[in-house]
């Protein structure tokens, strides 16, 4: 819930320019949804693409306040963020409400990004693989392989949200290869390994580096850092350099 609409458009410009040079690298912008067309416009002709945080799980209806998945592809939105800990945490959202969510994006066309975690209280428990296996296995239930293969999941540890705390690499790699194996319990593995799995839990410039050289880390989902247009940048920059640096360790 951040930026007017001078400023959106302002941030996405920022953002466009600076990736110029990073071709290879998916860049997904997710704007409130007040700003979504502004942004589509800046991004027009560009290789970024338009997402969004939210979306119902119904394409009509009377849902005051509400913004469905129909309306989010009608303004040019390819992608949409689903069960967000903040989604969870302030509103109630349950997995069923996810798995709702889940499947009414793929019907729509959008590629539903299903976020994922665990609190401080649960990793302090020792659940951390019991709770992420659950949320995902709930959000992709009844959803065919190919299905699967139009997902993106994020792993974003609740405890490391807006708290300056961020999961190790070791510890993001960690959770990455369960949510790897849950994906393949739903699809072969062609499809379940081409799945991008991706960090969330407050990843910024100074740690972007070490979490993308994870093998099984495939991107970031990233929050107050995309407030500052050069900081999102060195983050998509490090996944770039990650892309270049695997790609010459497989020649």
């Amino acid at each position: 819930m951040h930026t007017s609409l001078a400023e959106a458009r302002a941030l996405a410009g920022a953002v466009r320019d600076g990736c110029r040079a990073l071709a290879g690298v998916r860049v997904v912008l997710c704007p409130p949804f007040t700003a979504l067309a502004a942004v589509a416009e800046v991004l027009r002709g560009s290789p970024l693409e338009l997402g969004a945080q939210d979306a119902h799980w119904e394409a009509a209806g009377a849902y005051t306040g509400e913004v469905s998945p129909v309306q989010l592809a009608d303004v040019g939105a390819r992608v949409v963020i689903l069960g967000h800990s903040e989604r969870r945490q302030h509103f109630g959202e349950t997995d069923d409400v996810v798995r709702k969510k889940v499947g009414a994006a793929l019907a729509h066309g959008l590629t539903p990004l299903v976020c994922v975690g665990e609190t401080s209280a649960q990793r302090a428990a020792g659940t951390t693989a019991a709770v992420v296996r659950e949320q995902l296995g709930r959000a992709l239930d009844a959803r065919t392989p190919a299905e699967i293969g139009r997902a993106w999941v994020a792993y974003e540890p609740v405890w490391a949200i807006g708290t300056g705390k961020t999961a190790t690499p070791t510890q993001a790699a960690e959770v990455h290869a369960l949510l790897r194996e849950v994906l393949r319990g739903f699809a072969p593995p062609v499809i379940a390994d081409a799945c991008p799995i991706l960090y969330g839990g407050s990843i910024k410039p100074e740690n972007s580096s070490a979490l993308m050289a994870q093998p099984g880390v495939d991107g970031g989902l990233v929050g107050g850092a995309s407030l500052a247009a050069a900081d999102f940048v060195r983050i998509v920059r490090a996944a770039w350099d990650a892309k270049v640096d695997a790609a010459s360790a497989a020649r």
